[in-house]
């Protein structure tokens, strides 16, 4: 008897041509595996109702021995217990594809980590709080991971939370059969690391005013982009995204595209004249109309400045400016000092002309009281205190 894995196809042949030959193949749709032999001259095939290669061809094998009949053994495949290694398959087949480049890359590299540290063939529902604790002690330890090095509870928690909306999603699916791929998420409810004292580094005025000194230095791409971040509030990777066709000058407002938000919603928001003025100033170097990019890349007018290309432009600025590199200080660090800037505000209006979903993200993650303005509040509070008594 011989067998044969055609690499190209991912076909695996057992037994020989004329007498008990025996095919086994994902198929090309949904990746379910089909066994296919011949019987009195017809080709026959049958689902195995599984996505498991090794298994595949270990039946396939025990067909093309007679130990086996290919029609029960379709009809009495029963599923067995999804495992990591095919669980990330089906994952990365059908949702990953959904995502960003980038958000696919992360989603590939936390894969393979997991797989690397659990093992493939660990069955998804086995997974316990023993685990989920030693992958914390590895990842702080830098035992787990490409670099080898000891990282953040920050980090951690982004990694956990892969994991576990991979483990929510298997819960909600549901396979060829009807059958819930996990009955559930058996990482449910455990504790994620939280960094006690988060790096979140807000500009200082005197940092921007340096930037904005250099600005032009750098490029004229580069200074529109810093008005706008200090100007609106938003995101960076909102700002690059911007069309001519968002920009209303004559209403003096900006539209904020729903696929570009981290709130998935589209806004329209009121801006500034020195926002407007960055805006003109963008029409003289780039005279685009329509769904033409304000900001374009260097080397192709109808793309828009990449997200690499702002980060080194950043770094370039703070070098021209004299400022000491500090981490945690980048274009994010614009949204902070905005909304820090404008914290008399009410929640909903900040939260409206910002672009944050929940006014609690903004008190966690955005505002910070310098010491002049908690000097002022206490010294009013004083005063207060002082005339009613």
């Amino acid at each position: 008897m011989m067998a044969r894995t055609k690499s190209d196809r991912r076909s695996y042949s057992a037994g020989e041509w004329g007498r008990n030959r025996v095919r086994v193949f994902p198929d090309p749709r949904t990746g379910i595996m089909q066994v296919q032999w011949r019987e009195d001259g017809r080709r026959l095939t049958r689902s195995l109702k599984h996505r498991d290669w090794s298994r595949a061809k270990r039946q396939a094998d025990k067909i093309a021995a007679g130990l086996a009949e290919p029609a029960t053994t379709a009809a009495a495949a029963e599923p067995e217990p999804l495992t990591l290694g095919t669980l990330f398959d089906i994952y990365g087949e059908e949702v990953t594809p959904t995502k960003t480049r980038r958000s696919q890359r992360h989603d590939q590299a936390m894969m393979k980590r997991f797989l690397r540290f659990f093992g493939k063939h660990r069955k998804a529902e086995t997974l316990s709080q023993r685990d989920w604790d030693r992958f914390i002690r590895a990842r702080r330890a830098g035992k787990a991971g490409g670099s080898r090095k000891p990282v953040s509870e920050r980090t951690i928690e982004y990694d956990l939370r892969m994991l576990l909306a991979v483990l929510n999603w298997a819960a909600k699916s549901r396979d060829e059969e009807g059958r819930l791929l996990l009955a559930s998420n058996p990482l449910r409810g455990l504790k994620l690391p939280k960094e006690k004292n988060p790096r979140r580094v807000v500009l200082t005025q005197a940092e921007y005013e340096a930037l904005l000194a250099v600005s032009t230095r750098v490029n004229w791409r580069f200074r529109v982009a810093l008005v706008l971040a200090h100007e609106t509030g938003h995101r960076i990777g909102a700002i690059r995204q911007l069309r001519w066709s968002d920009i209303d000058l004559d209403d003096r407002t900006i539209r904020w595209r729903g696929e570009h938000e981290k709130t998935g919603y589209e806004h329209r928001t009121p801006v500034t004249a020195r926002a407007l003025a960055a805006c003109e100033e963008a029409r003289r170097h780039n005279p685009g109309i329509g769904d033409a990019p304000l900001l374009t890349a260097p080397k192709d007018p109808f793309a828009c400045m990449s997200r690499s290309l702002a980060r080194v432009w950043w770094k370039r600025a703070e070098r021209f400016a004299g400022l000491e590199p500090k981490r945690g200080r980048g274009w994010h660090s614009l949204r902070r000092k905005f909304a820090s800037d404008l914290m008399d505000l009410p929640l909903k209006v900040l939260c409206d002309l910002g672009g944050w979903k929940t006014a609690e993200t903004v008190l966690q993650c955005y505002q910070r009281p310098d010491e002049g303005r908690l000097r002022k509040a206490i010294e009013e509070y004083r005063g207060v205190g002082s005339a009613s008594n």
